[in-house]
Formats: structure tokens, C-alpha cells, sequence
């Protein structure tokens, strides 16, 4: 069971301007249980469609297309880390060729279109080979008209999150919608503009370190391997799409 803990933030001469009792998750596939009992309204939904994003996000989308009755897979997308700050992201490629900068980063570290063109080309790749690790050859579901609901374990910075949501469009899907755990307000709002809803069981105040983290009490990395079961297992449900 999580337990309560509290966020102390503190004010400008160092003391504690206020605390507030949280509820953590266990885990991710706790924190999938939860979200669930928030996207009733798309249960049973022919035309509904939960995509993971990454493996992270598998644990929390398998439980709620377990809860919704909706088919399950993994929609990959890697971020495009700045040289030199690796903790910042300059822009994120999504699955069907999507990617997206942050031109605000790239200025203000003068990042040579030779250096995006770089770390693109080495995204792209990895990309790829998590594509493979993960489908095994099974062709990905078709988006076209669906309402699509994009899982991930938590949202911080949110550039991932926004490429995924781009590519959707890019895929003609009819509805977007957002669902996370845990989710910094401010990348909310960014996301807003891009999507047709958000569902997140926690709004935090900025922390870019531990936005998500500190929400779990258990958020050990999730392998290919343990991603994969889930899908198979959502896949023995017998759920077409």
C-alpha cells in the first residue's frame, strides 16, 4: 500500500513555506490502477486505443486497458538531449519520422544544425532497435480515426510527451488524451495545446528532478523483457483492434 509522505517547499530565507500531505504510488502498476478509475467515460470503447510511451509507460497503460477493455501498445519516442546537458532536452523524434526542437534551447546554446542533424541520426537508430526489442516483427495498430489515450509513467519536461502527441495528428487519430500518474502543471498547460484533454491523478509544482520520482516508491527502470509480457498478455486477452 503507498503511504503518505508531505512536499516541504521552501521559502526565500530557507524555512518551510508550507506542507502538504501527498499520496505516492507503490509502483507503476499501481499508479496505472489509480489513473484508471479516472478514464471510466472510454471504457469499452470500440474506437479507443492506449499507447505506452517507452517501456516506462507499459506497466501503468497495461492497467488501464485492462480496466477500459481497450487494445494496448507502444507508441516510441526518444529524446534529443542538448550536448554538454544531458538533463536538457533541445527536442524529441517520434515513430513515423516525427521530431520536433526546442528552438529556444538550441539558440541559447548555439547548437550547430550539424550537431541536431547528429544526435537525430543516433536517436533515430536507437529508436529503431527499441521498435524491434519491443514488437518482435507484429506490425503496429493502425491510429487512423481512434481516440487515443498516451500513457506515460509521469510527466516532467514533457518533450516526448509533445512529439507523441504531434505524431498523432501526423496519424489522423480523431481524439487525443493524455494520461499520467504524476505531471508538472506547467508542461499540462504546454500539452493542452496540442491535444484534446489531460487526466493526471497529481499536479506538481515545478521540480525537474524529481517531478516523478517523487511520487513512487518503487520506479526501478522497466526492461524490454517485462514490457513485452504485458503486451503479450494484453494481447491473450483477445482484444482486436
Amino acid at each position: 500500500m503507498s503511504f503518505v509522505t508531505r512536499n516541504e517547499y521552501a521559502a526565500s530565507d530557507g524555512h518551510v513555506a508550507c506542507s502538504i500531505a501527498v499520496m505516492r504510488f507503490k509502483d507503476r502498476r499501481e499508479a496505472g490502477k489509480r489513473l484508471a478509475a479516472r478514464l471510466a467515460e472510454y471504457a469499452n470503447r470500440p474506437d479507443v486505443i492506449v499507447l505506452a510511451l517507452t517501456c516506462g509507460g507499459v506497466p501503468v497503460a497495461y492497467e488501464i486497458a485492462e480496466a477500459i477493455g481497450a487494445p494496448l501498445d507502444v507508441f516510441f519516442v526518444r529524446r534529443l538531449a542538448a550536448p554538454g546537458s544531458e538533463d536538457l532536452a533541445m527536442g524529441a523524434i517520434a515513430t513515423g519520422g516525427v521530431s520536433m526542437l526546442n528552438e529556444n534551447v538550441v539558440r541559447y546554446l548555439d547548437i550547430s544544425n550539424e550537431t541536431v542533424d547528429e544526435v537525430t541520426h543516433r536517436e533515430r537508430r536507437e529508436l529503431e532497435r527499441s521498435e524491434r526489442l519491443y514488437r518482435g516483427g507484429l506490425p503496429a495498430l493502425d491510429l487512423f480515426g481512434r481516440t487515443i489515450i498516451l500513457v506515460d509513467d509521469g510527466l516532467a519536461a514533457g518533450s516526448t510527451m509533445r512529439a507523441a502527441c504531434v505524431a498523432m495528428r501526423a496519424h489522423r487519430a480523431a481524439q487525443v488524451i493524455v494520461a499520467a500518474p504524476v505531471a508538472e502543471r506547467a508542461t499540462c498547460e504546454l500539452c493542452n495545446e496540442v491535444v484534446d484533454g489531460i487526466v493526471c491523478a497529481h499536479k506538481t509544482a515545478p521540480d525537474p528532478y524529481h517531478v516523478v520520482t517523487i511520487w513512487y516508491d518503487d520506479l526501478f527502470q522497466t526492461t524490454y523483457e517485462e514490457a513485452r509480457e504485458l503486451f503479450e498478455q494484453s494481447k491473450r486477452r483477445g482484444i482486436d483492434s
